[in-house]
């Protein structure tokens, strides 16, 4: 009944919802149709941290938001290790489930702000400081700027800089790193206590399909 009320509220803005009953259902169906985003609940039974680590392996562009009941930051940081892109607590407003559908479908990562200052503690306290060692001063503020959901523009425009020298800065970061997307970059910011609590950006959607 809850995945057919948020069908419901999706579909006007977001065609091409369908409905998956259980993980293996859901597995096969991203293998066969390669969806653009996945909404699911791992504290559901037959779902969990494994099944994030098996869809991203099964189709890697897939994007996947966790929308769940658990608010523990140790239970956020592990999902977001397995390869999860966004974070929203089910008692979150249906705006900010828009939003973080928009801001992950473009390349973003989101985290209900409620829960981005206990994460970050959480995971530099057992992490200890950050490493970043191999970075520069100037990549590591670029690091953070791109894990906040910056653009490039923007972040040429806060460092002055010029676009295609932040783009470099950027690239060179993910080499150096071994990264290879933005949100590769925005759970090793988080890993290595380099971001600051998170903030969601909300940007316009193109045309596009989920599957919840």
């Amino acid at each position: 009944m809850t995945a057919q009320c948020l069908q419901r509220l999706l579909e006007a803005e977001f065609p091409g919802v369908e409905i998956v009953a259980d993980g293996q259902g859901l597995y096969d169906i991203v293998a066969a149709s390669k969806p653009d985003l996945v909404l699911l609940d791992i504290g559901i039974p037959g779902l969990g941290l494994e099944t994030l680590r098996q869809l991203r392996a099964v189709s890697p562009l897939t994007r996947l938001l966790v929308v769940t009941m658990h608010a523990s930051p140790q239970y956020v940081a592990e999902t977001l290790r397995a390869g999860a892109a966004g974070y929203v607590l089910k008692s979150c407003a249906v705006s900010e489930l828009v939003s973080a559908i928009r801001a992950v479908l473009n390349g973003h990562s989101y985290m209900t702000p409620s829960l981005g200052e206990r994460v970050v503690c959480t995971v530099a306290n057992r992490k200890g400081r950050p490493n970043g060692k191999n970075l520069t001063s100037r990549q590591r503020e670029v690091l953070q700027l791109v894990a906040q959901g910056r653009t490039a523009k923007e972040i040429a425009t806060t460092l002055s800089l010029s676009v295609k020298t932040a783009v470099f800065h950027k690239t060179a970061v993910m080499d150096k790193l071994g990264l290879r997307t933005t949100a590769d970059l925005t759970r090793y910011a988080l890993e290595h206590g380099v971001l600051s609590p998170l903030a969601s950006t909300t940007i316009p959607l193109a045309s596009t399909s989920t599957s919840a």
